[in-house]
């Protein structure tokens, strides 16, 4: 009977390119979400060509430390550092799952700390000259411009991303309680949530869905050079285009951080826009035999221009033109009547 062979006790530390292509391709699988399979496929692209710089480097602790150090060293911001961090973890996670890498050392990866953010960032905001600058140089009469200020009214009248805005499909927009809203929007992470839409913003969009004929699937569609429709959607790079041109033609600087690597709108337009509070916004209580409800002027009225000069009453439909920005206190306090009111007979009837 011969001598039992011991078998050495190996932990591999180098990872070479076809492992490291098979954990790249095992982390992008175990991700649900479009935008972060983006996002970590070209910070591990990143990772890859630096490791694969230097023969027969090992993957550890230290040489991922090396890495923060490399990304520190080109200036980047805080959150991008510690976003593509996070994905190199990650392949040190599934590369130790499929037995390419030691345990320890995935252990001592994500050990790694993260560059520590010190405040945070205000963003360059528009205000609302600038979104009626903006929008009205996207005024037209053609297919084109009809389309691009129905985008831009969407992004800036219910604050949608470029992601929600080129899904956006038709039965998406209904009537709740007498308000035309988005139903159920899908947004980012699976969230589900209702956005109103104003007055201009339907209008709007109803002049663009009537020129261009659509009743059913995606409502944002391509518009070829011959003015006509062709496709069945549009992608997020057009959104970029289209804002990123009514902005350079209105005069407003181009800020685009990291813009070819991850398209995004400049000024912050179509990544997130937050709805600006309304004149005279008010949060009522629903009517009662105790309280007097006023009026809710939480909806925005606009010139054929597309500049905000007047506020509409959620509850009964009035509307009112601003005077030096602000409504008047006398009608601040007037007694809601929904029932009485014309406008909210006509927004029911138009179901």
């Amino acid at each position: 009977m011969g001598k039992k062979k011991i078998q050495p006790n190996y932990r591999r530390r180098t990872l070479r390119l076809p492992d490291l292509d098979h954990s790249k391709l095992a982390v992008l699988n175990s991700l649900a979400s479009p935008g972060s399979r983006r996002v970590y496929e070209f910070a591990l692209d990143q990772f890859i060509a630096w490791y694969c710089s230097e023969p027969r480097l090992a993957f550890n602790r230290i040489v991922v430390t090396r890495y923060r150090m490399y990304l520190e060293s080109r200036s980047l911001a805080a959150n991008t550092i510690n976003q593509q961090l996070a994905a190199v973890r990650r392949l040190a996670h599934e590369a130790a799952d499929a037995g390419l890498l030691s345990p320890e050392l995935a252990a001592g990866i994500s050990r790694v700390r993260g560059v520590k953010q010190l405040g945070f960032r205000v963003g360059n905001w528009l205000s609302a000259d600038e979104c009626s600058a903006v929008l009205g140089r996207a005024s037209g009469t053609s297919l084109r411009a009809k389309r691009d200020y129905a985008a831009l009214a969407i992004l800036f009248g219910c604050g949608l991303r470029r992601s929600e805005l080129v899904g956006l499909d038709v039965n998406d927009v209904q009537i709740r309680q007498g308000h035309w809203a988005i139903v159920d929007l899908i947004g980012k992470g699976g969230h589900i949530r209702t956005v109103p839409i104003p007055l201009w913003v339907k209008a709007a969009l109803d002049d663009w869905t009537v020129a261009d004929g659509i009743s059913e699937g995606k409502i944002f569609r391509a518009v070829a050079r011959t003015d006509k429709i062709w496709g069945d959607g549009i992608s997020q790079n057009v959104v970029w285009y289209v804002v990123n041109g009514c902005a350079e033609k209105a005069g407003l600087s181009r800020s685009c951080s990291h813009g070819m690597e991850f398209p995004r709108t400049p000024l912050s337009l179509s990544s997130r826009m937050r709805r600006p509070k309304i004149f005279g916004e008010s949060h009522s209580r629903p009517p009662t035999k105790t309280h007097m409800a006023k009026h809710n002027f939480d909806r925005a009225t606009s010139d054929n221009a597309g500049n905000i000069d007047g506020a509409m009453c959620s509850r009964c439909g009035k509307t009112v033109k601003l005077e030096n920005g602000d409504i008047p206190d006398e009608i601040k306090n007037e007694e809601c009547r929904p029932e009485v009111s014309q406008n909210a007979a006509q927004i029911v009837r138009s179901k």
